[in-house]
């Protein structure tokens, strides 16, 4: 294909990225009163928490409500909820510079990216955002300050948290696609995790609210874990092309004994605290 071809693709595909997110778009416009419940629902559980009387959220620009309630609210929502659709169109456009053998993996990056964006959305909404939001509100209760925060402010660290956690989310699929492209191997990446952890500690520190240790690891220790996640993905690939198999049988039972192990210590940890499990959130209570 000529340049022009090329640019003429790439145009293409955004136009039908663009429509697929319009049509989402206006379903969440409909929705977007239970939109923004769902936004404000971490919000008023971290109020709840702190046992201030009075904490609340509030408006105070005069536009701010039709702002953050029928605009922002809706254009998140359909970026996560179109993220599919958006991502195999990227696929699309990339896929006839690859190999054909190296095609038939559309279908697991389709789904691996917008699972694993998902699941970055998942992770801050119900754990990092929830319990940083937590620590943050919950600062002046002994000075007897009153948390009356406004819904901008509010939404934008909202925002801030789940795009930032769903883009990291990606880093497996970057590295096997780093691997996949013969860009990077699974040695170099080992070789040089010191400076990626490096990395991710920096970058915790950027996206997470607060400045404290606690909801920075809270956010860098999964972004590590899923770091070599990439690394045992891009090994796998490697196998692959060098048609060498893999001992699933031995990886699998070392991998259900610390499983085991963690349970068991995590079992008595609860105990030992006289705490006592509970099938809704936050799943331990005292």
């Amino acid at each position: 294909m000529s340049i022009m071809e090329h640019l003429e693709e790439l145009r293409g595909r955004i136009v039908k990225a663009l429509y697929g997110f319009g049509v989402v778009f206006l379903v969440c416009l409909y929705q977007s009163d239970k939109l923004f419940d769902i936004v404000m629902a971490p919000g008023r559980d971290a109020m709840r928490r702190t046992g201030i009387p009075g904490a609340d959220f509030v408006a105070i620009h005069l536009m701010e409500q039709f702002q953050i309630i029928w605009v922002w609210t809706p254009l998140v929502a359909s970026l996560f909820l179109s993220s599919p659709w958006i991502l195999w169109q990227v696929w699309a456009f990339l896929s006839p510079g690859l190999y054909k053998r190296e095609k038939k993996w559309a279908i697991p990056f389709v789904l691996g990216t917008a699972g694993l964006f998902l699941l970055g959305g998942a992770f801050g909404y119900f754990i990092a955002f929830r319990y940083g939001l937590t620590f943050l509100l919950g600062i002046g209760k002994n000075a007897h300050v009153l948390p009356l925060i406004s819904i901008e402010d509010y939404f934008d660290r909202f925002v801030d948290m789940m795009l930032g956690i769903g883009v990291a989310f990606e880093l497996p699929v970057l590295l096997f696609f780093l691997t996949l492209i013969r860009v990077a191997s699974p040695s170099f990446l080992l070789n040089h995790s010191r400076y990626v952890i490096l990395a991710i500690v920096i970058l915790a520190a950027i996206i997470t609210p607060t400045p404290d240790v606690f909801n920075l690891m809270l956010f860098a220790a999964p972004m590590c874990v899923l770091f070599f996640i990439g690394i045992f993905l891009s090994y796998l690939l490697v196998l692959k092309r060098e048609n060498r198999g893999f001992p699933w049988i031995a990886f699998l039972m070392w991998l259900g004994i610390a499983a085991a192990l963690l349970a068991a210590v995590a079992a008595l940890a609860v105990i030992g605290d006289r705490n006592h499990l509970t099938w809704r959130w936050p799943f331990v209570l005292r």
